[in-house]
């Protein structure tokens, strides 16, 4: 799967998403992240990206002519590099549909993801009306600038793409995946400051094991996500 992401900061998102799985995924071929610097589309000298919005009010606005130039860039290059995928255009932002992972899952059947981060207070409204096919937000609140929300996005999908992590059970039985929360899980030592691991888990019986999971999952999704049960009635059962 192939992510473009235009943004100011493209050192930031290149940490971010150099490390761990993600920047082993991008080694392994199995995913590919490009940053591409709204900034080198600038045309005057000073390379200003922003401007004062019409109508007044505070803060600086995005211009629409250096995004909209390096999203001709971003496509070009695909179509350079022979890239005949289907591609989503998404614009990482606080007026957008929630980022689930009902969201994830339909974004990671894109082959291609243009993500475009705003700054400031945010971009000209001409350039979502022109290039971009929707708008996601990762949660009610509002944050310095799209790059963060770009990488949990990119995160989130990446982890549903093939190769990306050893078997697709690590992430079909996680929190979420199943509509519930994931189960408690435990490591050695067997006693932790007088914290035992609990008995079934050792206990060889994978009946009973996972009988105990689902009952743990039902019971966190209970108490704290109730919301999820609502959604999904058939996750009530035994709860």
């Amino acid at each position: 799967m192939r992510f473009e992401i235009m943004t100011l900061f493209p050192d930031l998102v290149d940490t971010v998403l150099g490390e761990s799985i993600i920047g082993r995924a991008q080694a392994s071929g199995a995913i590919s992240v490009k940053t591409h610097n709204i900034r080198d589309f600038a045309t005057d000298k000073h390379r200003h990206v922003d401007d004062t919005p019409y109508g007044g009010g505070k803060g600086m606005l995005m211009m629409a002519p250096p995004i909209y130039d390096c999203y001709c860039h971003v496509k070009r290059t695909m179509a350079e590099d022979g890239f005949t995928g289907t591609v989503r255009t998404v614009y990482m932002s606080p007026k957008g549909r929630l980022l689930t992972q009902d969201v994830v899952r339909e974004l990671s059947a894109y082959d291609g993801l243009i993500l475009l981060c705003g700054h400031y207070e945010g971009v000209d409204q001409r350039i979502i009306d022109e290039i971009v096919d929707e708008e996601i937000s990762i949660g009610d609140y509002v944050l310095t600038g799209g790059e963060i929300p770009a990488c949990i996005l990119v995160d989130s999908v990446s982890r549903l793409v093939d190769g990306v992590l050893a078997d697709p059970e690590c992430y079909e039985k996680e929190s979420l995946s199943s509509g519930l929360l994931e189960y408690p899980q435990y490591t050695r030592p067997y006693v932790f400051h007088g914290r035992k691991v609990p008995d079934v888990l050792i206990s060889g019986h994978h009946a009973n094991i996972d009988k105990w999971r689902d009952e743990e999952s039902l019971k966190l999704t209970r108490d704290r996500r109730p919301d999820l049960m609502e959604k999904d009635p058939g996750n009530t059962e035994n709860a």
